[in-house]
């Protein structure tokens, strides 16, 4: 009898073995599995450390009543730290310029050393620093960046490197697993998931890129780092967080890989990046718009103004249309236009809906090329350009409009254009003023361009340059 009740409790124990076992499986196949994806691509996932020199901000202090004989050791060293070694202001010892150091993310597309990693991760660094998953560590050039996209292209001297694969052009689905990995406070290789939030995403002041919202957790270091989805192609670039704490608090935001590549491939091989304009400023159409436009639903993009001489003036473009529809594809907001037309190529004849009068109509517009800085395309059409060959650029007359933006208040010539030459070498950039050539004042375009002409070669030409608000010198060195 005690033998057979055993056996009993023996059975029933296996077959709560078996069923939890079963139970266990079953769970785990309703979950993805990334093991095998961080093992084959997380090679070509890259820390980068940049290192940029700042001036330090001098501290001016009031005159202490200080002892004058001060202790020495450990006391007196904490005091000359903090007040100097005079005790009357000053700056305490402290170095005149600081070494600020940062952490980013990146990933290896090309096996010749292109690495794609995020515009902010490397803006104005004086070194930056790619660390391999060997632990190589390999000085790191740019080759080109953008701003609005918050794209860098690097490249480093070497070859066989791993790669990433991409999934240009696939439609992402909202809830869909994916995973990214990167590098959150310096934390190499890490690795988080979560699923896609919502696609199409417009942030404030990024109107180029529709982001992929997501739930992954992103932090600081992270920036820069690839999104992947479950047969291991990257879709995005993780970009931004919306946070109250400075960390993670749920909603992360990559740029689409196609945006990226995009990007990628015009700075390769041109050097910068090229964008469809329309030329209207434009808002959302609420409930009240709409009923007043004889709308039976508030959708698309009011046309607030019509740029002069812009694609959109040339086409007959109207204060009051409401765009509905762009080559094609329906425009819901305001917000989901910009991306569209950004994407397409200066030239391109594109068909436009819009709803005019309660009626629709389609618009046939030539896209222009976006102004590198916004303010061009509020340059008078018939103002003076000038083009300076010895410099590389070209210049023309500031508007009243533009020196009221600009707070520039007399003399100074904007530049348009930047070629290869002198003034790319300097690091000039279109939408700079420039205010005086070699202590001269600048009139305007027509007498910067016979101060240029009559400048000495193999000379050394000083420039004071205007740039958002703040001027500053430059010097170039004449061919």
């Amino acid at each position: 009898m005690h033998n057979k009740m055993m056996g009993w409790m023996h059975g029933i124990l296996l077959l709560a073995l078996c069923y939890s076992t079963v139970a266990l499986a079953s769970a785990r196949e309703g979950l993805p599995d990334f093991t095998g994806l961080v093992q084959e691509f997380s090679p070509a996932v890259v820390n980068i450390a940049t290192t940029q020199t700042m001036q330090h901000p001098r501290i001016n202090r009031p005159p202490l009543n200080m002892p004058p004989d001060v202790p020495e050791g450990p006391l007196g060293d904490l005091f000359r730290h903090f007040f100097g070694d005079e005790f009357g202001g000053g700056d305490g010892g402290l170095p005149d310029e600081l070494q600020a150091r940062s952490l980013g993310s990146g990933f290896i597309i090309s096996k010749d050393g292109y690495v794609l990693t995020n515009y902010h991760v490397v803006a104005e660094a004086d070194e930056i620093i790619v660390r391999l998953s060997d632990r190589r560590e390999l000085v790191a050039k740019v080759v080109g960046s953008d701003k609005k996209s918050d794209i860098a292209l690097l490249k480093i001297d070497t070859d066989n490197l791993p790669v990433v694969r991409m999934a240009r052009d696939k439609i992402l689905q909202v809830g869909e697993w994916v995973l990214a990995i990167g590098s959150p406070f310096g934390f190499d290789h890490s690795v988080t998931a979560g699923i896609v939030s919502a696609i199409g995403r417009s942030l404030p002041r990024e109107n180029y890129v529709p982001f992929i919202q997501t739930d992954v957790a992103i932090n600081p270091g992270n920036s820069g780092g690839p999104l992947f989805d479950l047969d291991g192609n990257v879709v995005g670039i993780n970009s931004q967080i919306f946070s109250r704490t400075g960390g993670f608090m749920g909603l992360s935001f990559a740029i689409p890989i196609d945006v990226a590549m995009d990007v990628a491939d015009q700075l390769k091989t041109s050097g910068h990046v090229s964008r469809g304009w329309l030329g209207v400023l434009i808002q959302d159409v609420t409930r009240e718009l709409a009923e007043s436009f004889k709308m039976d639903k508030p959708e698309g993009a009011l046309v607030s103004r019509v740029l002069p001489d812009s694609p959109a003036e040339k086409a007959g473009f109207k204060v009051g249309d409401v765009i509905t529809a762009f080559d094609g594809k329906p425009v819901s907001t305001s917000a989901s236009l910009p991306p569209m037309v950004g994407m397409v190529k200066a030239g391109a004849k594109v068909k436009v809906t819009v709803i005019r009068n309660g009626k629709a109509q389609t618009l046939l517009v030539k896209i222009g090329e976006l102004p590198e800085d916004e303010v061009l395309k509020l340059s008078s059409a018939k103002s003076d350009k000038v083009t300076g060959d010895r410099l590389g650029l070209v210049v023309e007359d500031l508007t009243d409009e533009l020196r009221k933006r600009l707070e520039v208040d007399k003399n100074g010539v904007l530049v348009t254009q930047v070629s290869k030459g002198p003034a790319s070498q300097a690091g000039l950039q279109r939408g700079d003023v420039i205010l005086m050539l070699n202590n001269t004042e600048i009139k305007d375009a027509e007498s910067f361009g016979k101060m240029v002409k009559d400048l000495p070669g193999g000379t050394t030409v000083r420039l004071l340059v205007q740039r958002q608000g703040a001027p500053t010198f430059m010097v170039l060195r004449m061919p």
